[in-house]
């Protein structure tokens, strides 16, 4: 019985695979200090919404990159922004749950490039 022999690759470039290789687990983060992060008031009757779509579309996107349950999203965004020196408060999971079901924007999936999440 015969097997088949795999190739064999020789690495020669060492210096430029080891870069390619950490600049795999790179991840940079931009957030705008100028974001509307808090929703406007609607003028309409009952409680008036806390968070803005561009929050709430912020917290579900990084859910969706990296695959994170609601409550995991939460705190990665708290970190986030505890890391940017930003104060702001972050949707609880209920909010995110409630509202992603009502939220007007596409949330983009898994891109194979850098992803930016707001323009």
């Amino acid at each position: 019985m015969s097997y088949r022999s795999t190739p064999r690759y020789k690495t020669t470039n060492w210096h430029a695979y080891n870069h390619a290789l950490k600049q795999r687990g790179s991840l940079t983060a931009w957030l705008d200090t100028d974001m509307q992060w808090a929703a406007q008031p609607s003028g309409k009757r009952g409680r008036q919404q806390i968070y803005s779509d561009a929050a709430i579309q912020a917290c579900l996107t990084l859910k969706v990159l990296f695959g994170l349950p609601l409550r995991q999203t939460t705190g990665f965004m708290e970190s986030l922004l505890a890391l940017s020196g930003l104060s702001w408060s972050v949707p609880d999971f209920s909010t995110l749950s409630r509202r992603q079901n009502t939220l007007n924007v596409a949330i983009p999936y898994r891109a194979k490039e850098g992803l930016h999440l707001l323009s």
